[in-house]
């Protein structure tokens, strides 16, 4: 039997460099190892990176073709783009169990040996020099690029204590304290935010990459590791901390550019994957697909707002976190009114303002009208593009003297009628007003006739927030929820958020 084919509880009992020979052991390079475990994860038609939703046609297939290549690899994209969790699953495409010299700090091969310890421990012991095993979960590292990361955090440099506590001089290798690239030695190796890393640092990256080796001021030593290097960065005309100095670019041998999810049924999956909803909450809160459609045109509508910034992005981040807000508004109303179940509303939407406020970088005029008001108007607008999904173009009907099927309604708010919708008012009341709009149910029933009767109300309060972005009726934002009322007579009272009005901010 070889090596590979031995079950791994037995391979876990190889605790020697004998019994290690015996088994057939060979040694492998951790690029090696991942390419060949690709191949054969590719051939048996497994999933390679579960849960990466979006990429299947362009950065997985770019993430394969950089392992097959055994190349160092730099994602390049906006915050957001699941960059660090792609590289943090490469962990899988590892062996799962690899042997190492028994006390080494480098992860030392036995039939390789790197450290001064593991060939002293060698060729006194010879092949009754111990062995023990690690596990792929231990053979990756993270390290985020700071301003104040030195090269000896990361390549290393010697230890006065160490030199004392063992009576060494300081040119012994033995005083030497390894960085966390040494200890990466056989494993994978992340450094987040590259760009963030002052060029003096990226410059002690060189001969890593390069000749895969490092060197340790002070000492005429040379370790060759072997570490596959990831790196994750924004664009670098997009920051102004920093830049990847171009002589250390041109040694990352694959640069793979993310994205944001192309459509709103791949933000939906990403955001329903990522989102911590409780148990309890999703037995209390019935929820349908217009809320989580509404919930990704936000972003989408912020990704294209001239009041937010570009090139900071907007990342999958913000839907996660309205879509947890949204289903907490809804489960706190079931708390204050004492009911049993909620079906989810629009004004439990508007009630995640908080959760977009803090994930969006504003430009100049964005900052001028504040996060909660731009956060506001992306609701509105989120709103308006959706209802022509669910309803006539309110445009189009109001050329139809006779036929515009949101006369009555509109009448109605035009003879002076207002209603409230108040965040927390209980099932009964919520029902009560909105069935107090002549021609609103009506209106859902004929365009949404095999609908539920929750979701028919919901439409309908969702059918009132598009009227009023399309101008059409008026709404004003009260401290306790939404009032509907005629346009007219708003411009005499209070203002209004989302409309028309609003439209040209957001474009």
């Amino acid at each position: 039997m070889i090596y590979k084919d031995i079950p791994t509880d037995n391979l876990l009992k190889i605790n020697t460099l004998a019994q290690l020979k015996a088994a057939g052991y060979e040694s492998k390079s951790v690029k090696q190892e991942l390419r060949d475990n690709l191949i054969a994860k590719l051939r048996n038609k497994e999933e390679v990176f579960p849960g990466i939703w979006g990429y299947e046609e362009t950065v997985v297939p770019d993430m394969q073709r950089a392992i097959l290549s055994m190349h160092h690899i730099n994602l390049l994209g906006l915050r957001g783009q699941a960059k660090t969790r792609m590289a943090r699953m490469m962990v899988e495409l590892l062996d799962e169990y690899i042997p190492v010299v028994a006390g080494s700090e480098l992860n030392d091969d036995p039939l390789q040996p790197l450290s001064i310890f593991a060939k002293n421990l060698i060729a006194e012991k010879g092949d009754e020099a111990p062995v023990t095993w690690l596990h792929r979960s231990e053979r990756y590292t993270e390290k985020l690029a700071t301003p104040d990361v030195s090269v000896a955090d990361l390549i290393g440099d010697a230890d006065p204590i160490k030199a004392a506590t063992l009576k060494l001089p300081y040119s012994d290798e033995r005083v030497i304290h390894f960085g966390l690239i040494p200890r990466s030695h056989r494993g994978i190796f992340v450094i987040n935010e590259l760009p963030d890393l002052q060029a003096r640092i990226q410059v002690s990256l060189f001969n890593i990459l390069q000749e895969g080796d490092i060197q340790i001021r002070g000492f005429k030593v040379r370790l060759p590791l072997d570490i596959q290097f990831v790196f994750t960065a924004n664009p670098e005309d997009y920051t102004n901390r920093g830049s990847i100095v171009t002589p250390l670019k041109d040694r990352i041998d694959s640069q793979i550019i993310t994205h944001y999810p192309k459509s709103i049924e791949t933000g939906k999956k990403i955001t329903l994957q990522e989102a911590k909803i409780k148990k309890e909450q999703y037995k209390v809160v019935q929820t349908n697909e217009l809320v989580s459609d509404l919930i990704e045109q936000v972003a989408m509508e912020a990704r294209d707002s001239e009041l937010v910034d570009a090139k900071s992005g907007v990342s999958a981040r913000l839907t996660i976190s309205v879509y947890e807000n949204m289903m907490s508004a809804a489960e706190r109303r079931t708390l204050i009114n004492g009911e049993s179940k909620t079906y989810i509303r629009v004004a439990d939407f508007l009630a995640a303002v908080p959760a977009i406020t803090g994930k969006v970088e504003l430009v100049y005029e964005g900052e001028q009208e504040g996060a909660g008001l731009v956060a506001q108007k992306l609701m509105g607008k989120a709103i308006r593009t959706q209802f022509l999904n669910y309803f006539p173009d309110p445009d189009k009907q109001k050329k139809q003297k006779n036929n515009n099927v949101y006369r009555l309604i509109t009448n109605w708010f035009g003879e002076g009628h207002t209603i409230d919708i108040l965040n927390d008012m209980s099932a009964a009341d919520y029902n009560k007003s909105l069935m107090s709009v002549p021609g609103l149910s009506g209106l859902v029933d004929k365009h949404h006739s095999s609908s539920d009767d929750q979701t028919k109300l919901f439409l309908m309060e969702f059918c009132l927030h598009g009227l009023a972005e399309h101008s059409l009726i008026s709404r004003n934002k009260l401290t306790a929820g939404t009032q509907f009322k005629d346009l007219l007579s708003s411009m005499f009272t209070m203002p209004s958020f989302g409309g028309e009005d609003d439209e040209d901010d957001l474009k």
